[in-house]
């Protein structure tokens, strides 16, 4: 295995592939990126074994083989080199190039070969090298064989769908901040993927607040199907999207999806439960709208939070026609309060949010007006645009 390629070649795709390889793993080779070289394509690939990502770079001139480098050295060496260095990476050691390994040296067996570790490596000798030269640095690499590299299980992709790269970023974006981490509810810490012919509905909640995101597509799919995304792999496909213009194609099934995007190919396996029904939200009665500048209603939010409790980031609004009223206090027995106007012809009343999660819904709104609507029993409140929109957030109450 040998070739050359210029160092913005690789970079990029090199870090778009270690984000999803853990610093900590169970499996030494899967700190490894995968490197292979066929038909003038070198092939990088990285895993944690719950998420895949594939880099696809065309290149010149190689002789082809296949090998695993420690993927944090690799992109370390390629990122302190100078911009537009031209790479030669090189293996050397014939037993890597064959993927074999001598039964006769100490520690050799099929525990090392599902390690992923050479028997030479643990002797201290003969282990495969690749050499990395440019200009007048040199670095050589101890490498595991590819043929260790554990395989990334798909089932059968049979629903696919098209979508444009800017489109499915911007409904991700409206949704993400949504999602629970590490919550015992696993179904929560994870992004709900609903297609329904030509229309796409996102949804994210941590049981506190939840986010509902409604596009249409350019194509109808002629299917109807939910997913559940897991938490790492909405954050690391958000980050991929990078090109408003691409145009992806998504492969998926009940267990697996797939995504196509320019020269990387992005796999993970899906949250395997049942979304919890949200539609019981909307069928209730509410009080009238409030109409509220959103830039006011930010600016006013993040002044008084910053004497609301740091554990609850707790604030009360006491809502009066054309008046509301933002307060909160602290165990220090500091207090903030903040007055303004709003649009709004209905009973008095009051209710306490989480700030954060109020600040977080009104920063994802387009328009300069932010509409609140408010359960007629308190039980949650409604934040989006004026007119159609295919943005709702909710936000649930707190008892103060």
């Amino acid at each position: 295995m040998k070739f050359i390629i210029n160092r913005e070649e690789i970079l990029l795709p090199l870090q778009q592939i270690v984000s999803v390889i853990e610093k900590r793993q169970t499996m030494p080779i899967l700190s490894n990126v995968l490197m292979v070289i066929e038909e003038d394509q070198l092939i990088l690939t990285g895993t944690d074994l719950e998420i895949q990502i594939i880099a696809k770079i065309n290149i010149a001139t190689a002789i082809s083989g296949s090998i695993t480098v420690p993927a944090r050295k690799l992109l370390d060496i390629c990122r302190l080199l100078p911009s537009g260095a031209e790479i030669k990476f090189e293996l050397q050691d014939d037993i890597a190039r064959n993927g074999v390994y001598d039964e006769n040296l100490p520690g050799a067996g099929s525990a090392i070969a599902r390690d992923g570790m050479y028997a030479a490596s643990q002797s201290g000798a003969g282990a495969a090298k690749v050499k990395i030269a440019s200009s007048r640095s040199r670095f050589s690499l101890s490498c595991l064989p590819a043929d260790n590299y554990p395989e990334f299980a798909e089932s059968e992709l049979e629903n696919h769908l098209f979508i444009n790269a800017g489109k499915f970023k911007k409904a991700l974006d409206k949704t993400i901040f949504c999602m629970a981490n590490q919550d015992v509810r696993y179904y929560l810490n994870g992004l709900l993927l609903n297609v329904s012919n030509s229309k796409l509905k996102l949804v994210a909640s941590d049981g506190h607040r939840l986010s509902i995101y409604e596009d249409n597509l350019d194509q109808a799919t002629g299917f109807e199907a939910r997913i559940i995304l897991p938490r790492k792999g909405v954050l690391e496909l958000s980050r991929l999207l990078d090109d408003p213009e691409a145009e992806l194609k998504v492969e998926f099934s009940s267990n697996n999806i797939r995504v196509f995007i320019k020269n990387l190919i992005f796999s993970a396996k899906l949250v395997d439960s049942k979304y919890p029904d949200f539609g019981k939200v909307f069928q209730q009665e509410f009080f009238n709208q409030i109409h509220i500048q959103k830039q006011i209603l930010k600016d006013a939010l993040t002044r008084v939070a910053i004497l609301s409790n740091e554990k609850f980031k707790g604030v009360t609004f006491d809502i009066t026609p054309d008046s509301l009223k933002i307060s909160t206090h602290n165990p220090e027995h500091d207090e903030a309060e903040e007055e303004m106007m709003i649009e709004y012809t209905g009973e008095p009343l009051t209710i306490a949010f989480n700030a954060q999660y109020l600040l977080d819904a009104v920063s994802n709104l387009d328009s300069e007006l932010a509409v609140l609507t408010i359960a007629s029993n308190a039980s949650s409140c409604f934040i989006d645009e004026p007119g159609d929109c295919g943005y709702k957030f909710i936000v649930m109450p707190m008892r103060l």
